[in-house]
């Protein structure tokens, strides 16, 4: 199976899965407990139908949109996501340069591979930093701090992992950082040699953002201890309050399921929150992001910017979102498997393929501009 075989989320899945080892394809395939939620994540917009209009004219299509004063080609963003360069040695080079190439957003992880301040100087396109909140206070400023330094726009605060998720597919291959793999997750290596081969030559693994904060990944400290030892449980909206002002720009929380929470996020301040149950990676049983946008964006849709992640994966799932109030819709997966798959040529073309879905499917739409999909032209089963 080539890249040029690949035509929509499930053939990267299966090219990746056919590179990687199998614990790190199960690390990014993965989710918590049962999975249910993950299930639920993509099955959501199933349940919304989408009504076309016809003999509308539809020859130029615009796919441009604005979501927290940043201008981008197309309604979907990258979203950051942590460990990207043991994807693919490339990791997150590849998808600053595939973002914008196709004039979009992207975002860097605190446990990204790729320093910050090297994809702000390499990429002209519109750049989030995604960062988690820390027992120390100071280390919290300092990141945003050099996050202000290096020129980012957007601080994307996780809102969703104060404590990790129950990943059992992780457990039964001892997967961690740095790594500690049974006989099962030893064997799915072996059975890889060429990722071996590929890691092994190019660039150490590292995690820029953390240097002199944490041992992770260096061999004394795994991604375990990390979320259970130096990220805070006890964050409230009054700590959230303060570093929003700190900041003095565009600020989200990524991780927000409830309306209330919404309306909190914008009396505070934020610019933007973004709908995620971190892709059936922590609460299983949640709601989807899907299910409940349309209650988050009645709340709170006109205070602040709306966006939405977690099981997208075609271009009407997208025109379904945007059709009920979001205003860009983040991909994880659906770039993640084309990273491992082919690096930087897999990302272009998994956002190639959307694009093109976007345009064709709003032609069949009736529809030239964003801002012409509403909630009349949807029906709920």
């Amino acid at each position: 199976m080539r890249l040029t075989d690949c035509h929509n989320f499930q053939d990267f899945r299966k090219l990746a899965k056919r590179r990687l080892p199998r614990p790190i394809f199960d690390y990014i395939d993965g989710a918590a407990d049962d999975e249910a939620t993950y299930a639920r994540n993509a099955a959501s917009y199933g349940d919304v139908d989408l009504i076309p209009n016809i003999l509308r004219g539809v020859e130029e299509v615009d796919l441009s949109t604005t979501v927290m004063g940043q201008r981008l080609d197309l309604p979907v963003y990258c979203s950051p996501t942590a460990l990207q360069r043991l994807f693919h040695h490339e990791g997150e080079r590849a998808v600053g340069a595939a973002a914008e190439a196709f004039g979009t957003m992207f975002g860097v992880s605190s446990l990204g591979t790729v320093s910050l301040e090297e994809m702000r100087k390499k990429h002209k396109t519109p750049q989030v930093y995604q960062f988690y909140f820390h027992r120390d206070r100071g280390l919290n400023k300092a990141m945003m701090q050099r996050a202000k330094e290096a020129g980012v726009e957007v601080m994307m605060l996780t809102v969703d992992s104060i404590t990790g998720g129950n990943r059992e597919r992780d457990k039964r291959t001892g997967f961690s950082i740095p790594f500690k793999l049974n006989l099962k997750g030893i064997a799915g290596f072996a059975a890889r040699p060429a990722w071996a081969f590929n890691h092994f030559t190019h660039e150490p693994f590292s995690l820029p953002q953390l240097e002199g904060h944490t041992n992770l990944g260096t061999g004394t400290a795994s991604i375990g201890q990390y979320f259970t030892e130096m990220l805070d449980p006890s964050m409230n909206w009054d700590d959230v309050a303060e570093m929003v002002d700190l900041w003095g720009g565009p600020f989200c929380l990524k991780g927000v399921m409830a309306p209330e929470d919404a309306v909190r996020a914008a009396e505070i301040g934020c610019k933007g929150v973004v709908i995620s149950n971190h892709g059936g990676r922590q609460l299983d049983g949640s709601r989807s992001p899907f299910d409940q946008l349309d209650e988050i964006v009645q709340a709170a849709g006109d205070r602040l910017d709306v966006m939405l992640d977690s099981g997208v994966t075609r271009g009407t799932h997208v025109l379904k979102a945007l059709s009920l109030g979001a205003k860009a819709v983040g991909l994880g997966r659906y770039y993640l498997f084309p990273l491992a798959a082919a690096g930087r040529p897999g990302v272009e073309r998994a956002l190639g393929l959307m694009r093109d879905e976007l345009i064709r499917d709003m032609r069949l739409m009736g529809r030239t501009s964003l801002d012409q999909l509403g909630r009349d032209n949807l029906r709920f089963r």
